[in-house]
């Protein structure tokens, strides 16, 4: 019974060290092509002036935030186009309003928008536990880092501009 202890006490002291000591430096944004919102007015913004938006609700000390920025600036750098399909980050920690409005709850959330309205994407063969499907089988939005799910969605919206 002692040895169990020990073993669930050690694991916590593990999970306690990871957050006490995760990196928490603001993620660099290598895009010129990503907004990067920190006021609800600038989403609403870029939401009104284009038709296709991605937005990245992310945090900093979040590991797979991290892994899946510079995919998600790839992306923009390949896909973006004025006035038709824009890419956003929302800092979860920063702009909390704007999180607490759509609803985000893990980190990263990759949510889709057109005409300025949260709204699924028709995308074919899309299979992960990572992806939230409508109930008419469109990508509403994508919980985590699952490169393949956000590619597919990305190239969906880039082939309607």
């Amino acid at each position: 019974m002692e040895t169990i202890y020990i073993v669930f006490g050690l694991l916590a002291l593990f999970m306690i060290a990871q957050a006490v000591f995760a990196d928490r430096s603001p993620i660099p944004e290598t895009s010129g092509k990503v907004y990067k919102i920190s006021a609800p007015s600038e989403l609403d913004s870029v939401l009104a002036s284009n038709t296709h938006v991605v937005v990245d609700f992310y945090a900093d000390w979040c590991p797979p935030c991290r892994a899946i920025a510079p995919v998600f600036s790839n992306l923009a750098d390949a896909h973006a186009s004025e006035g038709q399909l824009a890419f956003a980050k929302v800092n979860t920690d920063h702009v909390k309003d704007v999180a607490a409005k759509y609803g985000i709850s893990a980190m990263p959330t990759f949510v889709f928008f057109e005409n300025g309205v949260a709204k699924g994407v028709q995308v074919e063969g899309v299979k992960s536990r990572a992806v939230a499907f409508t109930k008419d089988g469109r990508v509403d939005r994508i919980r985590g880092a699952d490169r393949g799910a956000l590619e597919a969605v990305v190239k969906a919206l880039a082939s309607e501009t």
